[in-house]
């Protein structure tokens, strides 16, 4: 459903009408395609967990006749905040992906994770499959390498919660409700 929804909403945006990829006009065969993803495309879709990228993506459109291979290739950084210090970071990518869109006026299995286009499309618009091959190779848990040794890492967040998680073990072992709970465990 998301990629499905995702596909007919961004299609109406005039800003990623340059996503789209007129396919009518084209020979039978592979056709190369370069677009830049940066934070106007993100500010474009309203709940994007990412704001700011600057990365480009590469699309190799191979016309057949009964049916269009997509294959992306996005590479670049996406401003990301490490779940540990808070700090900004930029974050890698490097994702490969496929998409096959089919020739077709009878309806196709969602299942099948294939777009239909009927006869009367003339283009395909390819801004939301950037958008979703992005935020789901976002790492889950965000943090920045090389922790506390890299110009990115807040250091000074680190020692804080450091010192609070020592603070909290000498307060676990002083405090004497611990203690007799223990005793019973024990026995």
């Amino acid at each position: 459903y998301f990629s499905i929804h995702l596909r007919a909403n961004c299609c109406s945006l005039k800003s990623l009408k340059k996503y789209s990829i007129p396919f009518t006009g084209l020979k039978l065969g592979k056709h190369q395609f370069e677009y830049l993803v940066d934070d106007a495309f993100f500010n474009e879709f309203e709940y994007s967990l990412v704001k700011k990228a600057n990365l480009t993506c590469q699309v190799e459109l191979d016309k057949q006749e009964t049916m269009l291979i997509l294959d992306f290739q996005i590479k670049g950084t996406v401003d990301a905040t490490c779940d540990r210090c808070l700090a900004q970071y930029p974050q890698a990518l490097d994702i490969t992906e496929q998409q096959i869109a089919k020739f077709s006026d009878e309806p196709i299995d969602e299942d099948d994770e294939i777009i239909a286009l009927s006869k009367n499309d003339h283009e395909i618009n390819i801004a939301g499959l950037i958008y979703e091959y992005i935020n789901v190779a976002m790492p889950f848990i965000s943090v920045c390498s090389d922790e506390g040794n890299t110009a990115y890492c807040d250091k000074e967040m680190l020692e804080k919660l450091n010192d609070l998680s020592a603070n909290n073990e000498e307060n676990e072992h002083t405090d004497p409700r611990w203690d007799v709970l223990k005793k019973i465990n024990n026995k």
